[in-house]
């Protein structure tokens, strides 16, 4: 079943404005909140199967979307379109948080962070055109997690001090025992395979107390997909990422230790509960130098990440830079321990 929102007023394509958070006539600029739109003038087509091709309901084109996307806009048209039957069941969204960035807000936010950065080429940092951007409804899984940590080592305390003509050095030794209980909320692991597993945890923090019921209103006008790995595929990439955060946990609660030798450090990761979200994502692509640069950026909070072309010259002359201000220091303290100031 494919949703397509259409204007009360002048029957319009309608789509979700990350600016006001409500649905926004394309056409006459008429504007309604999810929660006030009237059901029955959502526009329907039924497709007999989970076929790949759907029938636009504005123009009357047919076109193709790969078998997770779960709303596109028209090639031909460009309407709003959110494939239903794709987010049913054991499918559907438990929470979205919504855009509160637009497009243009994006494209401003991408290109003042590319001025921002300092080995960037020139003419890639000051260009004016994007080759493309994107908003996408990006698949997550949330997952609340214990850790539990059984810790067995020996710490020493080394302590230093003078006594007449003389230097001492004095080491303590300690057995430590540590039980440790650790519960996380909320951990995010996305479940797109076409995404960049890197880009999207860099991407992060994401406002998990801005998450709202899904409503399939706020994916119209956007790109959305449904996952493709479960929240139990998804599971040992957490437990992995859950049992860095424990061992994190560990090494700063022993860190009044000189050393720590670990006999035992066992860390247990069980779930506690998963649920299915969908998260603000604009993607941008940049060419530069017949190359393409791919971008991520946070619907939500506008944080950039992603790998910008290196200037050559630029990189040369600031690591050169750095050599002679090392060097200059170095003669310096040279010159103040020849001089016997040191």
């Amino acid at each position: 079943m494919i949703l397509h929102y259409t204007c009360p007023s002048c029957a319009g394509d309608m789509n979700f404005d990350a600016d006001t958070g409500k649905l926004t006539c394309q056409s006459c600029g008429r504007k309604d909140t999810i929660e006030n739109y009237p059901e029955e003038l959502i526009k329907t087509t039924f497709e007999e199967n989970e076929a790949n091709e759907y029938h636009c309901n504005n123009c009357g084109a047919v076109l193709i979307t790969l078998a997770e996307t779960t709303a596109t806009n028209c090639s031909f048209c460009q309407s709003a379109v959110v494939i239903a039957d794709r987010l049913s069941g054991e499918l559907a969204p438990s929470k979205v948080i919504p855009f509160t960035i637009s497009e243009k807000e994006a494209v401003k936010a991408f290109k003042k962070w590319c001025r921002r950065g300092w080995l960037m080429p020139k003419d890639f940092a000051m260009s004016e055109r994007v080759k493309t951007i994107t908003g996408m409804y990006v698949p997550f899984w949330l997952y609340d997690i214990n850790s539990q940590a059984k810790v067995k080592a020996v710490g020493t305390v080394v302590r230093t001090y003078s006594k007449g003509n003389y230097d001492y050095t004095e080491t303590s030794y300690f057995d430590i025992m540590r039980e440790i209980n650790l519960n996380y909320s909320k951990i995010p692991a996305d479940a797109s395979e076409k995404m960049n597993d890197e880009l999207m945890d860099k991407i992060e923090p994401f406002p998990f107390h801005e998450l709202k019921d899904f409503k399939t209103p706020y994916l119209a006008g956007y790109i959305a997909e449904k996952y493709n790995y479960t929240d139990k595929e998804m599971l040992p990439r957490v437990e992995k990422r859950v049992k860095e955060y424990a061992d994190k946990y560990i090494s700063a609660d022993l860190s009044n230790y000189s050393t720590v030798s670990y006999k035992r450090k066992d860390i247990d990761v069980k779930q506690k509960n998963s649920t299915y979200v969908l998260l603000p994502v604009w993607m941008i692509y940049h060419d530069y130098n017949n190359s393409e640069y791919i971008f991520a950026m946070n619907g939500y909070t506008g944080k950039v990440v992603g790998k910008p072309p290196i200037s050559k010259g630029k990189a040369a002359a600031w690591f050169g830079g750095i050599a002679v201000g090392t060097f200059l220091i170095l003669k310096v303290i040279a010159t103040l321990i020849g001089e016997g100031y040191l």
